[in-house]
């Protein structure tokens, strides 16, 4: 289906060429959680993600496609949900399961931008060169900024990770993400005459929440409280809630819950990165205004997924709940309403095509999303479109549809459809925190059967 690209977008090409372009600066965030202060929780400090969501798009209710890190940006970079990328793991490249897709970096790059990206974009490891007109800056900090000696020392050994935080006296310029936060700046600098679509990709909050001193001290641990809820959801299946990740570093106790004190501390150590990276992309997009270029560049940022920090007494994300399925969602155009707040139901998979509609450019035919362009210029409100995740675990497929009221989840076998295991059944009016799965329930036939046939439909139609 992608074989005849250049044909079918040859004259809108050289249409385009007549008319000035609008650049993009289109900037992911690792294992962000929407626990922002534009988002109403109150407890991060992110002034200038609050700055961006003031000016411009805040989506509410976005969703990722799978909450891991490769098939979640697989998923918003092709446009295609995993079912049609094949990928599902961290291993997998999509240029082996869907070699010819045309990825939204390199469909800007075939209607004449300049493109690259710096950080981690795709999934580390699995860059792809047909994206980018520059070659990517793939930073690879296998020290994961570490600055402490005993931590240094422990993630040199084979096998081994240092701990899972740390506090350190040293100056952002020592970590990761601020390299990635200069290298952007000196990209703009460079590109400000041209038309762009720069990609960044930042580090944290991805563990271990390693972070200067100085963002640690925004907040009192003594203040902040671990989860309430310390077990799964009542009668969810036990495969539903895996313990990983976390587990990979040193001294992290492998009994769960995990102790109130070590809840405290790295809750406070995630606080500080999203602090920490908040003011990387503030350095960003201060240049991007410097330079006069506010006024001519799409920004869109978006956290891969979501983040359980002790919910349900676990970690990390893997699942299909609404704590890792549900992600940050900033889009800002100029010339569009600012303060503009958007309840709809919105995708990762809708991300490529607003892009395209917003700068003009032809929408290519295997995307698997819809623009959410009416909803940034505020002329559209509502629709009636669910979001779809999904995540494997074993020989089977789960896949979670959340509707306005409901989140839904089914799962089945990987090779025959019909053989379902388990279901799940989410009410978000009466339970927003999904602390019991209603499905065995008395009562909630009707419902089950309705959205088994709405998650019926919208797998048919993304085959």
């Amino acid at each position: 289906m992608f074989a005849n690209y250049l044909t079918l977008f040859l004259m809108p090409c050289l249409a385009l060429a007549q008319k000035p372009r609008m650049n993009v600066l289109f900037i992911a965030v690792d294992d962000l959680r929407p626990e922002l202060s534009c988002y109403g929780a109150g407890r991060i400090q992110s002034p200038n993600l609050d700055r961006l969501a003031a000016s411009g798009t805040l989506f509410e209710r976005a969703y990722c496609q799978q909450a891991v890190c490769s098939p979640s940006r697989t998923s918003m970079l092709t446009g295609l949900r995993p079912d049609g990328t094949g990928v599902y793991d961290l291993e997998t490249h999509f240029r082996k399961t869907v070699p010819g897709v045309v990825t939204l970096p390199q469909h800007f790059r075939l209607q004449g931008y300049q493109t690259t990206a710096i950080g981690k974009v795709y999934h580390a490891g699995l860059d792809d060169t047909l994206s980018w007109s520059k070659t990517a800056r793939v930073t690879a900090d296998r020290n994961y900024s570490y600055q402490l000696a005993d931590n240094i020392r422990l993630n040199s050994l084979p096998g081994s990770r240092g701990r899972a935080y740390e506090r350190a006296n040293a100056p952002d310029s020592l970590y990761e993400d601020n390299q990635i936060a200069r290298l952007a700046i000196r990209q703009l600098r460079d590109w400000k005459d041209k038309p762009f679509f720069l990609a960044l990709g930042f580090a944290k909050p991805h563990l271990p929440f390693v972070a200067p001193q100085r963002y640690w001290d925004l907040y009192d641990s003594t203040k902040i409280n671990p989860p309430a809820r310390q077990t799964p959801p009542d009668g969810a299946p036990d495969y539903a809630l895996p313990w990983v990740e976390i587990q990979n570093y040193y001294h992290v106790p492998k009994q769960k819950p995990m102790p109130a004190d070590e809840t405290r501390r790295l809750i406070h150590g995630y606080y500080a990165c999203v602090s920490f990276v908040d003011a990387q992309i503030g350095l960003v997009l201060d240049e991007l205004k410097r330079l006069r270029l506010d006024k001519t560049t799409f920004v869109v940022v978006w956290g891969d997924h979501g983040w359980k920090l002790g919910d349900y007494g676990y970690w990390c994300k893997h699942t299909n709940y609404e704590y890792d399925t549900h992600a940050p969602l900033l889009i800002r155009v100029p010339g569009q309403p600012a303060r503009n707040r958007v309840k709809a139901l919105a995708e990762f998979v809708d991300v490529y095509p607003t892009l395209c509609e917003a700068t003009g450019l032809p929408t290519p035919a295997h995307l698997q999303g819809k623009s959410l362009l009416g909803f940034v210029t505020g002329k559209q409100k509502t629709w009636n479109k669910p979001a779809l995740s999904q995540y494997p675990r074993r020989n089977l497929m789960g896949y979670a549809l959340r509707t306005d009221r409901y989140r839904y989840v089914r799962w089945q076998d990987r090779k025959n459809a019909k053989l379902v295991d388990a279901i799940e059944l989410y009410d978000h009016r009466t339970d927003p925190g999904e602390t019991r799965n209603l499905a065995a329930e008395l009562g909630q036939q009707v419902i089950l059967k309705t959205l088994n046939r709405q998650l019926d439909t919208v797998l048919a139609n993304h085959k």
